[in-house]
């Protein structure tokens, strides 16, 4: 591993973790030559899909490009960067997980909105104001209607209702 500082090849680690997950380890190393400290995060490289652009273009999976997009729909919101990463890591599972060489582009941003319609209704609003380019105020009226009432982007589940007591129960309760 190259010294950020010096460019040294020589260094040592001092430390090791797993994430939480097991699926990044993090090195605390310390370089031989100038003896300043540096982090390296080590990832297995995962063939991702190549994403499949509304105008027909194919281009690699970036996921600097979610974060970005995430970062901007969560801009001055509490939702703290390592939050950020931990959704960017649950949509690359998501594309993992369907097998596909080639995925749309409106598939990821699907499951962009999905993720941040659990995680924070100012960020969901802002990325499906951007991401579903409504073409007038009253499409982006009707999205906020539907978060509001709770239907954003998802099926409402049915309202299970108790049914209703027997003649010979209601007269236990009485009693």
């Amino acid at each position: 591993m190259k010294c950020p500082f010096c460019s040294s090849l020589e260094n040592r680690v001092i430390d090791s973790r797993l994430s939480r997950e097991g699926d990044v380890t993090r090195r605390r190393r310390a370089c031989a030559r100038c003896e300043r400290r540096f982090t390296t995060y080590e990832r297995v490289e995962e063939i991702m899909p190549l994403v499949v652009k509304k105008d027909g273009r194919r281009e690699a999976y970036d996921r600097m490009k979610v974060i970005a997009g995430l970062k901007k729909a969560c801009e001055k919101r509490p939702v703290s960067i390592t939050t950020i990463e931990e959704v960017a890591d649950r949509i690359e599972q998501f594309l993992q997980s369907r097998g596909e060489k080639e995925i749309s582009g409106a598939v990821i941003g699907e499951e962009v909105m999905r993720q941040l319609y659990d995680l924070d209704k100012v960020a969901y609003v802002r990325f499906a104001s951007v991401y579903r380019s409504f073409q007038d105020l009253d499409a982006f009226m009707q999205e906020l209607k539907e978060l509001v009432d709770g239907r954003g982007n998802r099926r409402q589940q049915p309202v299970r209702r108790r049914p209703e007591p027997t003649a010979r129960e209601r007269s236990r309760e009485r009693d």
